[in-house]
C-alpha cells in the first residue's frame, strides 16, 4: 500500500510547486497586512483543499463545467495580483478586519494550495496510488506549517531593508510563475 520511493517522489513535486520557501516574501508581506497569520488554520484549510482535489477533484470541476486550465488560469490571475503588490506596494486585496479570513485566502487559496498544486494532485493520481498522494500531501503540510510558524523568525533574521529587497525580487518570480501558469493553461 505505501511505498516509500513514491512517497519520496510525490513529497519533493509537491514540495516544488507548493513552493512555501519561496513564498517565505509573500507571506511575510501578508502577515504585515494581516497583523497575523493563524497557521494552523491557514495549514488546515490547505490540507483540506489538497485532500479533497485529491479524492474529488475533477468531478467537482466537471460538476461546475469547469475544465482543470481554466481553474489553473484564474489562480494565476490571483498569484499575479500578489505579485503586483509585492512589486509596486499598491493594495489590491485589502486587509480583512478578520485575521481567520485572511490567513485563508489568499494565504491558504491560492499561495499555498493553488490552481498548480491541485491540478498537480489531481495529475499524480495517473502514477501513483492515493495513499501514497496522501501521505506526500501530509508530509507537504507539517513543513508548510512550520514554516509559517517560523515567519517572525525569518523576518527578524531579514530585517526591513532585506525583507523589502526579498519581497520586491519574488515578486518579479511570482508575476513570472503566473505567467507561465497562464500561458501553459490558455487554450489557443
Amino acid at each position: 500500500m505505501f511505498h516509500f520511493d513514491q512517497i519520496l517522489a510525490i513529497t519533493f513535486t509537491l514540495f516544488a510547486v507548493i513552493d512555501i520557501v519561496g513564498s517565505i516574501p509573500v507571506l511575510i508581506s501578508m502577515k504585515e497586512k494581516l497583523g497575523h497569520i493563524d497557521s494552523g488554520k491557514a495549514t488546515l484549510a490547505s490540507g483540506v483543499l489538497m485532500i479533497l482535489f485529491l479524492y474529488v477533484g475533477e468531478p467537482f470541476l466537471k460538476l461546475l463545467s469547469v475544465d482543470v486550465h481554466s481553474f489553473a488560469v484564474a489562480g494565476s490571475i490571483v498569484i499575479f495580483v500578489i505579485g503586483l503588490e509585492m512589486i509596486l506596494g499598491v493594495e489590491f486585496f485589502k486587509s480583512e478586519q478578520d485575521t481567520k479570513t485572511g490567513s485563508l485566502i489568499p494565504i491558504a487559496f491560492p499561495l499555498i494550495a493553488g490552481s498548480g498544486t491541485l491540478t498537480t494532485i489531481m495529475s499524480l493520481k495517473a502514477n501513483f496510488d492515493q495513499w501514497n498522494i496522501f501521505a506526500g500531501i501530509m508530509i507537504n503540510l507539517v513543513i508548510i506549517y512550520i514554516v509559517l510558524r517560523s515567519l517572525s523568525f525569518i523576518e527578524r533574521i531579514l530585517g526591513k531593508a532585506g525583507l523589502m529587497v526579498v519581497r520586491k525580487f519574488f515578486g518579479v518570480i511570482l508575476l513570472a510563475i503566473a505567467v507561465k501558469i497562464f500561458k501553459s493553461n490558455l487554450n489557443l
